[in-house]
């Protein structure tokens, strides 16, 4: 019996306008909530996007009038949504957290990034240890159709998290954004493709968009939003120039297909990767004579 997941992919343009961008993501929602999406994904810091100083301020919380007003529209179509991460105030310190929304407008769940996006590029600094502190543990999403696996932007550079994943059931990979124009120009694309192949997953992958040249961004984004299949074909690619909405329709039969003809799940070898590697050293001519 096939299994199909109808997932809404999402992108805008954020500010630290937080109740504009509030509008953007609940107008999304209901647009693809109407038009039969299974799913809804945001992207990273769509509801909130400004310097390391007016994000850590401006936090927000998971018990908040925004997750509400999310939390209202998803139970009008009867839609999980996941607000792909946001600035997050807890009793126990500001997190980058990813809100799981349940059909019935409650919230299921959270997952706390756990790689913070401490990088310099092109001479500007991304501190985000600076605003918020990292998670400990892998999330699992379990619908109706699919167990996917909760990640957030700079997650997807690192690999092992999503073979975790999916050694542990995952077959769609969540990856909302705000990824840096530089980088996403030269890595976006490729990263989630690599992810989506070595693993056999779906990759869904929401992002925020650049403004214009009078913007006043904190600092540019690359937009893209991205469906990946297993096989690595892009399958949806919102453009980085406008906010937009999508519904794709995964076939979840083509993840077992992949599998079974690239068992890399069966193959891996854990025990060997936590050794640590031998050295072979090969003398030069001189040391040799």
């Amino acid at each position: 019996m096939s299994r199909t997941l109808r997932v809404g992919l999402t992108q805008w343009h954020p500010t630290a306008d937080v109740e504009t961008n509030l509008a953007t993501a609940v107008d999304l929602v209901a647009q693809a909530g109407a038009a039969g999406a299974d799913l809804v994904v945001l992207p990273e810091n769509g509801l909130m996007l400004g310097t390391n100083v007016e994000m850590r301020a401006r936090a927000l919380k998971q018990n908040g009038p925004e997750i509400a007003a999310l939390a209202a529209v998803a139970a009008e179509h009867a839609v999980p949504v996941v607000v792909g991460g946001m600035k997050n105030a807890t009793p126990e310190g500001v997190y980058n957290s990813a809100v799981v929304i349940g059909p019935d407008g409650k919230v299921a769940g959270r997952y706390d990034k756990i790689h913070l996006f401490n990088a310099r590029v092109n001479g500007q600094s991304f501190e985000a240890s600076s605003v918020e502190q990292a998670g400990t543990t892998p999330v699992l999403l379990d619908l109706e159709q699919a167990v996917l696996g909760l990640t957030i932007c700079y997650d997807v550079r690192f690999p092992e998290l999503y073979r975790a994943l999916a050694l542990a059931g995952a077959e769609v990979l969540l990856v909302p954004s705000a990824f840096v124009h530089t980088t996403g120009r030269a890595h976006w694309h490729t990263l989630l493709a690599a992810r989506a192949i070595e693993n056999g997953c779906f990759v869904v992958a929401p992002a925020t968009i650049r403004g214009g040249p009078d913007a006043g961004d904190a600092f540019q984004t690359f937009g893209h939003a991205l469906v990946v299949s297993p096989w690595g074909e892009i399958l949806a690619d919102l453009g980085e120039d406008a906010a937009a909405v999508q519904v794709v329709d995964l076939d979840l039969g083509e993840v077992a297909r992949v599998r079974s003809m690239l068992p890399v799940l069966e193959g891996t070898m854990p025990a060997a990767y936590a050794m640590a590697p031998e050295r072979i050293r090969v003398m030069s001519n001189e040391e040799s004579r």
